[in-house]
């Protein structure tokens, strides 16, 4: 399960980490968000700390499609239902902002990238009245958006928006590239470093797995904030989509754009050229995290779409990414509540991260700096609407059913719960067999009165604690991947219990190998 974009050689190494240094700004997450933010406070002369659990890119921004387009799916016309045009506006001003930004960046430093008109297609009858809502939304926020009945599309539609000379890029070009920057201009870029924690007067401490350092700012870029300062886990849905390149038979070719379907489940296209070859990269099939029945299943189904429509069409890579959905619709960026004025973030980019996220890092170092940006000002300034208000008590009452009915599984197994803690079982309750799963599969039991997640890859059968470390949720096994993912707030282990990604800061405890 490895991007186009990460198959490759060259690997990243890291600066060295230096506990108990003191640093203007120490940045967590290094992504599109981390890095811009990152470059821009150093170009103003700060002492920058980058610090990344893994290695740049590591996450969404390394598993993207990377379209760097304002033409969303049809999000401008959903926006334009929630706020006043002011705001929609705000949002436009800033996502233009952000791709201008970045496409700066990579004119001035030689990066390459493909201009490309951006569709939005209906392959239905009924999506062609979204998409003339997505025209006089887009129109009314000064996009030169029109409506076509032939996208270029090797199947029949029913209709498409247009959006000429958007972009196409590769993100870990841009990753590369902008580590470099910042390493000239004196930063540091740290892999293998969790931030867990950001406490005490400024300097503030901030706590690492590998130690703390001190800081007079800390940025929190990080896909969904690691701290619940805010409670940010409670707005956002945690989305796992998947995405594929492939080689086409000889007479066939991708599109000539970059495309995006109305319909459910999404699909999207673009073309990718590697060694030689013109690939056509597919995304789309999501899905809340940890709640498919069979995430293969879903990655599946994007394959089948695609050789429908390309017969023969041989897969090179596949992949999934995580994104953080806003219940509200408006990405989040800024300083966060109960940071003591010091602590920034940008999450909810609802999938257009290319865009939002240089937007959002163009804000917080404004704000961090001094500066002034009134789009930003503007989207500060929301109001949430009530379909916004009622998005978020929807996704948090499925939250709270989904941890009960994790919890309430175990309990008819005989394991007596109160609330997340476990407590001792019933003496009539015989004690489960062990159990080992077979290759590639995972089981989730109890064991007296743990609740226990089993697993097998590469032959190591592994047994952990099926208790996420963020707030306690029972834990799913991804069967495409083969991670434990939480479908509470979105937090993935891998199977020996190794952190990946969202809101906990912790691994699963680790039971003994088998």
């Amino acid at each position: 399960m490895t991007s186009i974009w990460l198959d490759r050689s060259a690997a990243f190494t890291s600066d060295p980490f230096e506990p108990d240094t003191t640093y203007d700004t120490v940045v967590a997450g290094a992504g599109l968000t981390g890095l811009v933010t990152a470059l821009l406070l150093a170009r103003s002369g700060q002492k920058v700390l980058v610090l990344e659990a893994r290695h740049p890119g590591a996450v969404t921004t390394g598993n993207t499609t990377a379209k760097v387009t304002l033409l969303q799916g049809t999000f401008l016309s959903q926006l334009a239902r929630q706020y006043s045009p002011k705001q929609v506006q705000a949002y436009v001003d800033g996502n233009r902002e952000g791709q201008s930004w970045l496409l700066r960046y990579l004119d001035d430093h030689g990066v390459a990238y493909q201009r490309r008109d951006a569709y939005t297609y209906a392959a239905t009858a009924q999506g062609t009245e979204k998409l003339r809502e997505e025209v006089s939304a887009g129109t009314t926020a000064g996009l030169a958006m029109e409506y076509v009945r032939d996208a270029g599309l090797p199947f029949a539609v029913h209709g498409a928006v247009r959006l000429p000379d958007q972009a196409q890029i590769h993100p870990m070009e841009a990753v590369d590239t902008l580590v470099a920057d910042i390493r000239g201009r004196g930063g540091k870029v740290v892999g293998g470093v969790r931030l867990r924690d950001v406490a005490g007067d400024l300097p503030s401490v901030v706590r690492t797995s590998r130690g703390s350092v001190r800081a007079e700012r800390v940025v929190l870029a990080t896909g969904i904030p690691v701290l619940d300062r805010g409670l940010y886990f409670a707005k956002l849905k945690p989305s796992r989509s998947y995405a594929a390149a492939l080689e086409l038979q000889e007479g066939q070719e991708p599109p000539a754009g970059m495309y995006i379907s109305v319909e459910q489940p999404t699909h999207s296209l673009r073309d990718y050229e590697h060694d030689g070859r013109r690939l056509l990269l597919v995304g789309g099939h999501g899905h809340h995290v940890g709640r498919a029945e069979s995430e293969k299943a879903h990655l599946q189904g994007l394959l089948d779409w695609t050789r429908q429509h390309y017969p023969g069409a041989r897969t090179t890579h596949a992949w999934s990414a995580q994104d953080y959905m806003a219940t509200n619709l408006m990405p989040f960026f800024g300083k966060l509540p109960r940071g003591r004025g010091h602590v920034y973030f940008g999450t909810g980019y609802n999938k257009w991260g290319m865009t939002n996220a240089v937007a959002a890092a163009l804000a917080i170092s404004a704000d961090i700096l001094g500066g002034n940006v009134p789009w930003a000002d503007t989207i500060h300034h929301r109001v949430t609407s009530p379909a916004g208000a009622f998005s978020a008590v929807a996704l948090n009452a499925g939250v709270a059913a989904k941890l009960a009915s994790g919890w309430g599984q175990l309990a008819a197994e005989g394991l007596k719960t109160e609330g997340t803690r476990a407590l001792k079982r019933g003496k009539d309750v015989p004690a489960a067999a062990p159990v080992v799963p077979a290759e590639g599969e995972g089981k989730v039991y109890r064991e007296g009165t743990r609740p226990v997640a089993v697993s097998t890859v590469d032959g190591t059968t592994c047994k952990l604690s099926a208790v996420c470390t963020h707030l306690g949720g029972i834990v799913h096994w991804n069967d495409n991947e083969r991670t434990w993912d939480c479908p509470l707030h979105g937090s993935r282990f891998s199977s020996d219990g190794t952190l990946l990604e969202g809101p906990a800061t912790r691994d699963l405890p680790q039971d003994r190998k088998a």
